[in-house]
């Protein structure tokens, strides 16, 4: 039965994909940044194989809109860096415990992300991925409220005596999504000065703060502060650096809120065991360090079986340069980051100066934020690399504002 059904919702899928194009990528994006890796997760359990369905549904929406729209070559996608490492780890051989089928499953679901830029994306599907992005973590605080209200679910936990905000999934989620959104509505911002833009930016930043991550709302603040000079706002900077110092001034006060109640408490390091967790990665990396162990070793180096894992609750890696280098080694790693760059200053080449040079601001954020989560095999890199691949599809036609 499970089967038959699967497959039966992956051809209406399809179907809708083809038939409705605009309103299945809008669906797509809002429903990815509801986390059902989590509320879905808790009601029916399969927690990887939702994992796997969200990265297939992703891989099945590019291919029928590149049938649908046309295919394009992007001869810097950084999906071939996973490409050529997946096949070095063959040659070199893979980590052991790595099995060649689970090698290929991350190959597969690492390249995912950037299917997209190979398809040949038209501007109504461009604004309503930018629009689901801008307001999808809105949204997802409404569907989580509805899960509250209905009982399997919680908007918030309670984190060393913080509240933090995770709605329908879970705050380091909800944040990420969040500050993509933060960047679409800046680009936007810079093409098209609105009042409805600068307050979504303002709910997202909002969003942020109250899910108590620190390294988005470092880089959210960065990039609005970036964009406030571009554009000389600067009764908007005194007023950002007097909220500043006023949160500083009544720190005392706001411990309730996450980020304020680390600062006092002085427990801002190592709040996901990443001490624990980085030294296997460090040593899977310099047993191999020129090309790895091949692609998918981040996820058997501290085996789910494992004391730690059952201590922790994760086996993930939390710094992605770490889990690359153990995967492609440093040649993996030099690779990758080539191809981003290369992919970046190509795609962005053409946009106005400002978008263009916050483009790449926030390429260089997501390169800092990568030392601190798990940037690229998250949900939330299916969300971001989808987004700027509209952002580039617009570069190459010459269009500056989309929502």
């Amino acid at each position: 039965m499970i089967p038959a059904m699967v497959a039966i919702l992956t051809f209406c899928f399809l179907g809708l994909i083809f038939y409705f194009p605009e309103a299945t990528v809008l669906l797509w994006v809002l429903v990815l940044e509801t986390s059902p890796d989590a509320w879905l997760a808790q009601l029916i359990g399969w927690h990887e194989t939702i994992i796997a369905l969200i990265k297939a549904s992703g891989i099945g929406l590019a291919l029928v809109l590149a049938i649908r729209q046309g295919a394009r070559w992007d001869r810097f996608n950084p999906s071939f860096a996973f490409a050529a490492m997946f096949l070095i780890g063959l040659m070199h051989g893979l980590y052991p415990g790595l099995t060649l089928l689970e090698s290929l499953r991350s190959l597969i679901g690492s390249a995912a992300p950037f299917l997209f830029s190979f398809v040949r994306l038209p501007p109504n599907i461009i604004r309503a991925v930018i629009r689901a992005t801008i307001w999808g973590p809105l949204c997802t605080i409404g569907f989580g409220a509805l899960l509250a209200l209905a009982g399997p679910g919680h908007m918030y936990v309670v984190e060393q005596g913080a509240l933090r905000l995770g709605a329908s999934g879970e705050p380091p989620f909800l944040a990420g999504f969040a500050l993509i959104g933060i960047y679409a509505g800046l680009m936007e911002g810079l093409a098209a000065p609105s009042a409805a833009n600068a307050l979504m930016v303002s709910v997202n930043f909002s969003i942020i703060l109250l899910t108590g991550a620190r390294a988005p709302l470092f880089l959210a603040a960065l990039n609005i502060l970036a964009v406030l000079v571009m554009q000389r706002r600067l009764m908007l900077l005194a007023l950002a650096g007097a909220l500043g110092c006023g949160t500083i001034l009544f720190a005392k006060g706001l411990t309730f809120i996450r980020v304020v109640g680390l600062t006092e408490l002085g427990e801002a390091a190592n709040l996901s065991n990443r001490d624990l967790v980085w030294p296997y990665f460090q040593q899977a990396l310099f047993s191999s360090p020129v090309f790895g162990w091949g692609v998918g070793a981040g996820k058997v180096i501290i085996p789910v079986t494992s004391i730690l894992d059952q201590m922790i609750g994760t086996n993930a890696a939390h710094d992605e340069y770490l889990r690359i280098g153990a995967e492609g080694g440093f040649f993996g790693l030099a690779l990758l980051i080539g191809l981003i760059t290369l992919w970046t200053l190509r795609g962005s080449a053409n946009l106005p100066r400002p978008q263009r040079l916050l483009m790449r601001l926030i390429f260089i954020s997501f390169a800092m934020h990568s030392t601190t989560d798990n940037t690229l095999i998250a949900t939330t890199a299916s969300v971001f690399f989808l987004w700027a691949s509209c952002i580039f599809a617009n570069s190459e036609n010459g269009t500056t504002a989309a929502a």
